[in-house]
């Protein structure tokens, strides 16, 4: 969807609520691991997009293989909310990423070491399926290969 059509998204007081009532699913999903329920906040043509890297994967199983190489890359990550904003055009948050890094991930591979990292991350909101098409996550990769 274009920005200028994002820009022009009525602001619905219902439609936020459910913005909000499924990002908060898809948080709590995240932070139980659960890949299947994540799965179910994600429309099928979602694309999870690591800004700025050309790493991108496509659809569902991309979204599994995503969350996959995620967990097993941070078994112990821990996310906290630093900041959010709900539109009629989805969720933006800042997150605080704590975990040791112990697998490869984003084409790095794993230093051992305990990261903390600022993360920033949009799940755009598709009015027509009410889930999210992904995610665009922007991430500092040299703070976490350093």
């Amino acid at each position: 969807m274009s920005v200028q059509r994002r820009l022009a998204m009525p602001f619905d007081p219902a439609e936020q609520r459910a913005i909000k009532r499924l990002w908060v699913r898809h948080s709590i999903a995240e932070e139980r691991r659960d890949i299947d329920g994540l799965i179910a906040t994600l429309a099928p043509d979602c694309v999870y997009d690591l800004v700025g890297t050309g790493l991108r994967w496509d659809g569902h199983d991309g979204a599994r293989a995503f969350y996959t190489e995620l967990f097993a890359a941070f078994p112990d990550n821990t996310f906290a909310l630093t900041d959010i904003v709900i539109g009629p055009q989805g969720v933006f948050e800042a997150v605080m990423l704590e975990a040791t890094h112990a697998g490869p991930f984003a084409g790095l591979a794993p230093t051992g070491r305990h990261v903390r990292l600022e993360l920033a991350i949009l799940f755009a909101w598709d009015p027509e399926s009410r889930q999210f098409t992904g995610e665009q996550i922007f991430i500092d990769r040299a703070a976490l290969a350093s």
